[in-house]
């Protein structure tokens, strides 16, 4: 299955006609009638989907949607649809994060592309969280005095700073520099440093 597209809009009949041209292209088809339908459902963000989401729903509107849907730290993609589209809330969906934005009536061509790129970012998006988690579980097998010599390492700091600073001699951090190297699995100082960037530790620091 290419994905699991979840239809939020409260017109009966475009979400019937909405979910037979996805089945027909493959997809996976769940259908809500409002926003508190789909909050209740709880859609899994791990799960290859998005939303296909009316901006005038009854109740919660689509934008508020996605705002809470954001705050609770959703991470799934939103392509909104809308009958009357207007600047202002084009950008502040956009803003915010949405994938796209359409205007009804949309042909099954523009649909499927729009579906195909936001679960194409998502996978994206997915495969990065995969490589900070990993980053993490590495990060979390060094050693104390490993653990500083790796925020030394990535600030610059040069083996004889790094032994004055540690109180210890220049060979022990040449030994602890090549666990650390070892445990993180890279090859190069760039490449830690890019890990402790992607990790936030150097702006936490201020460095």
């Amino acid at each position: 299955m290419p994905g699991l597209v979840h239809v939020v809009d409260d017109d009966e009949s475009f979400r019937t006609a909405i979910e037979r041209r996805l089945k027909l292209a493959g997809y996976e088809v769940a259908t809500y009638a409002s926003a508190k339908e789909l909050l209740d459902a709880g859609p899994d963000d791990e799960q290859a989907s998005c939303i296909l989401l009316d901006v005038r729903i009854p109740g919660l509107s689509g934008p508020d949607l996605q705002t809470q849907l954001v705050a609770s730290g959703s991470t799934l993609p939103i392509i909104f649809l809308t009958g009357f589209a207007d600047t202002p809330t084009t950008v502040r969906a956009i803003k915010a994060g949405a994938e796209d934005f359409l205007t009804k009536p949309i042909s099954s061509e523009q649909l499927i592309d729009a579906i195909e790129r936001a679960l194409a970012r998502q996978s994206v998006a997915r495969a990065h969280r995969g490589r900070l988690e990993t980053f993490r579980v590495h990060l979390a097998t060094l050693t104390q005095r490993e653990r500083q010599v790796f925020d030394l390492i990535v600030r610059g700091r040069i083996n004889k700073q790094i032994a004055h600073a540690l109180g210890t001699t220049e060979r022990t951090v040449k030994a602890h520099r090549h666990q650390v190297m070892e445990k993180m699995q890279v090859h190069s100082l760039a490449e830690l440093v890019s890990i402790a960037e992607r990790l936030g530790m150097l702006d936490a620091n201020g460095d």
